[in-house]
């Protein structure tokens, strides 16, 4: 049994995606991330600071977004979403998803919060690096890693979505727009959508 902790308009909503994706059964277990103080207490014992997105499968706990996505990837590869061992692109599949929690979603969040801060001493570096690095990749290529949407992808346009269409952070720039209209124009994006809104 898969079950997946969540709160609406969080970067919870990724996973919830990805199961969509997946096409497993699971189940949804809503956390109030909001009120005060954060989630209840005793949400501690499944994420030590108290965050969404957590994953239960079969009693074991995963949390992080680029983990569980990993996780789940290898664990069901009937859907094809995570490059197997031995695949050319394994090994840059896995490190989008690295590079996704490790430095787009920071550098955006500083950006949004307006951090002033030395790139060269901050472990995710600059916002402006990043976006030139995102859109050249996207402009030589339709995915991440080729021509095959994978669960990196899924994760990248969770946080590309955000930022181009709401905060505005990143610019709708044909290499954003097609990746976005490739990605989160996908059915079980939508699906994700009205099965994560709160109760």
């Amino acid at each position: 049994m898969l079950t997946l902790y969540h709160a609406p308009n969080s970067r919870s909503g990724t996973v919830l995606w990805l199961l969509e994706e997946l096409g497993v059964p699971y189940r949804l277990e809503f956390v109030d991330i909001r009120g005060e103080g954060g989630a209840p207490e005793d949400y501690r014992a499944i994420h030590p600071n108290k965050k969404v997105p957590a994953l239960v499968h079969d009693g074991v706990t995963i949390i992080e977004r680029a983990a569980i996505c990993a996780y789940l990837g290898d664990e069901f590869p009937q859907a094809g979403l995570a490059p197997p061992i031995g695949d050319p692109r394994r090994g840059p599949y896995l490190a989008w998803l690295a590079y996704n929690d490790a430095v787009i979603d920071p550098v955006i969040g500083a950006r949004f919060l307006g951090w002033q801060y030395d790139k060269r001493a901050a472990s995710f570096g600059g916002f402006d690096d990043m976006v030139t690095y995102l859109e050249k990749t996207l402009s030589q290529t339709p995915f991440l890693t080729g021509d095959a949407f994978t669960a990196a992808d899924l994760l990248v346009a969770s946080d590309v979505n955000i930022a181009v269409r709401f905060t505005k952070l990143l610019p709708d720039s044909p290499p954003f727009v097609g990746f976005l209209a490739r990605t989160v124009g996908r059915p079980a994006f939508a699906r994700a959508n009205a099965k994560g809104r709160a109760p």
